[in-house]
């Protein structure tokens, strides 16, 4: 048995042990190989939950609901308002939102009868900037890849070994990464934001960001396609595309994505 597999057999025993829980699911490459293992462990005592909010791309929720359906488990979709804790988006937004959005969780885990709330954190994000790892421990919340020692590159990996559609799928955040900390999120820009996104993604920028400054667009792809989207422009005509969704001025950034580039550190 090699090292992942017995990494893979220790995230078995682990959830097993919770004897039933409510697994934090957004349909990225963490929660999808935690929900399938999950599933595994525990049959129907594992629950898929959601938070729908307005600042969640709905394409993500729907491919969310996609894969709870096709696991075959119970999925519970809680819909929630904007926070307006949030609308000013402060620089540890992520604190804030995690806080609400698990105490949520935790609400969907008593009324089912379970102790446990499970979430995707894995070794290589303690690592990262990620204020939203302290609320989670201050809720108690479990991190069962933490405690399995599992890496971003095994949950890619086993995922691949299972077949999930998700191996491969690019990292995401929700939208409020795309909005400068300290200025106010707008339903408006929200929609900008995600439809420009989907947009991208759609002629073949899987891994994007539009970085949203008001009137301005500034658009993050990885370094080495950054010829791919000027290339892109000709066919597609990416600049006056993302006008029609409301911007005035349409960039591209030449310095390549870079994971939180909006932040306050």
């Amino acid at each position: 048995m090699d090292t992942l597999a017995l990494k893979y057999k220790k995230l078995l025993g682990i959830l097993a042990e919770t004897d039933g829980a409510v697994i934090a699911f957004s349909g990225g490459v963490d929660s999808t190989l935690l929900l399938h293992t999950a599933k595994e462990a525990l049959d129907h005592k594992a629950i898929a939950a959601s938070i729908a909010t307005p600042y969640v791309p709905r394409w993500e929720q729907g491919e969310a609901k996609k894969f709870a359906r096709q696991l075959g488990v119970k999925h519970v979709v809680v819909e929630m308002d904007f926070p307006e804790e949030l609308r000013m988006n402060p620089p540890l937004h992520c604190y804030t939102c995690k806080k609400i959005l698990f105490s949520k969780l935790l609400e969907v885990a008593g009324e089912h009868g379970f102790k446990h709330v499970l979430e995707g954190t894995n070794i290589d994000d303690l690592s990262d900037y990620r204020p939203g790892i302290k609320a989670l421990r201050e809720l108690d919340i479990r991190s069962p890849f933490v405690e399995a020692e599992l890496s971003k590159q095994d949950i890619r990996e086993l995922s691949r070994r299972f077949e999930l559609p998700t191996w491969d799928k690019p990292s995401f955040a929700c939208l409020l990464s795309r909005m400068p900390v300290d200025v106010e999120v707008t339903d408006e820009a929200l929609q900008q934001v995600e439809q420009a996104e989907v947009f991208l993604m759609q002629i073949g920028f899987p891994a994007v960001r539009v970085r949203h400054h008001g009137e301005v667009a500034r658009i993050e792809v990885p370094a080495d396609r950054i010829q791919d989207f000027v290339n892109a422009n000709e066919i597609h005509d990416i600049n006056n595309k993302l006008k029609e969704f409301g911007y005035k001025h349409v960039t591209l950034d030449l310095g390549g994505y870079k994971m939180g580039s909006l932040n306050k550190k």
